[in-house]
């Protein structure tokens, strides 16, 4: 882990997405954070410590999910399936993802693929009961929006990216995302399909690496659609100190009838790109099922004093 003394920054984006609005002045904490993602070595570890079964491995119960179709009431996982044609990018997302049975953190790519040579890649396919046992496991806790945001910015303000303002530097990729015609022509300039070791790309000013791209990350805040949502944020004249997000009861999709709530996502995946998903930078947010698991989405550990 490593420390990141307490400060002041600007949180969220005017700029972009709606969700991420308005910008505003916060201050956290100090506290500790891994300095990448947890890898599938480390939570192998921590699943011949305690014997965990993650979501993805046990079949929903049916009581959870009325009226689900058999098919889906199957231990399975969502994957990303690069289409064979054209797409509508406004169209469906079941257009590149797929609810593929026997597909968990030791099948990422599928039920016939394994984790050979995955050793230091994130861990995916964790829902977020997965992430809540690993941490009560390691003595640790999620971080919050504002905690990670802070830290993913590396001790930079108003830029861009987490390390300037130009996507790719002189041509070098910074993190792991998608060159190319989303979702189905990946031009692979990072040399990059799916996820990439743990510290391949460069760390950010605090040390800390895949921060941005690879896998999108699990915070401990409950989703709500605009900073102005929460309590205590949106006031710009006096920073919100240690900030958090919205309440659980709220954070579901309002058009999602079994109201799974959501909590927030941050830093963006190997599936962000230029034509689609833009959120390849700090103020970027996400909102996540907790029931969900997918091959883009991992997470880190804090600790707080």
């Amino acid at each position: 882990m490593i420390w990141i003394p307490g400060g002041s920054f600007t949180m969220g984006s005017d700029h972009h997405y709606p969700e991420e609005r308005p910008s505003r002045r916060v201050s956290v904490d100090g506290f500790w954070i891994d300095r990448t993602p947890v890898t599938n070595r480390e939570f192998a570890r921590f699943v011949e410590a305690t014997g965990h079964v993650t979501i993805a491995e046990i079949a929903p119960d049916p009581a959870d999910y009325p009226g689900a179709l058999p098919e889906y009431l199957v231990p399975a996982s969502l994957l990303f399936v690069q289409p064979e044609g054209p797409v509508a990018l406004a169209g469906p997302v079941t257009q590149w993802w797929s609810y593929v049975p026997g597909t968990d953190w030791r099948h990422p790519w599928g039920p016939d693929s394994s984790l050979d040579g995955l050793d230091d890649h994130p861990v995916v396919h964790v829902a977020l009961a997965d992430i809540e046992a690993y941490v009560a496991w390691a003595g640790a806790s999620l971080p919050t929006e504002a905690e990670w945001e802070y830290a993913a910015r590396g001790g930079m303000e108003d830029t861009e990216f987490a390390w300037g303002d130009e996507l790719a530097p002189g041509g070098v990729h910074m993190a792991n995302t998608w060159q190319g015609q989303f979702p189905t022509g990946n031009d692979l300039d990072d040399g990059w399909l799916r996820t990439s070791p743990v510290g391949h790309y460069p760390a950010n000013g605090y040390g800390l690496y895949d921060m941005i791209g690879n896998v999108w990350e699990w915070t401990a805040d409950w989703w709500a659609d605009s900073a102005a949502a929460v309590a205590g944020q949106s006031k710009a004249c006096c920073g919100a100190r240690n900030p958090r997000g919205g309440n659980e009861g709220s954070s579901a999709d309002r058009n999602d009838p079994l109201h799974i709530p959501r909590r927030v996502l941050k830093g963006g995946s190997h599936l962000c790109a230029p034509c689609y998903c833009r959120r390849y930078r700090p103020a970027a947010r996400h909102a996540h099922p907790v029931d969900t698991s997918t091959s883009h989405v991992g997470f880190r550990c804090v600790i707080r004093p």
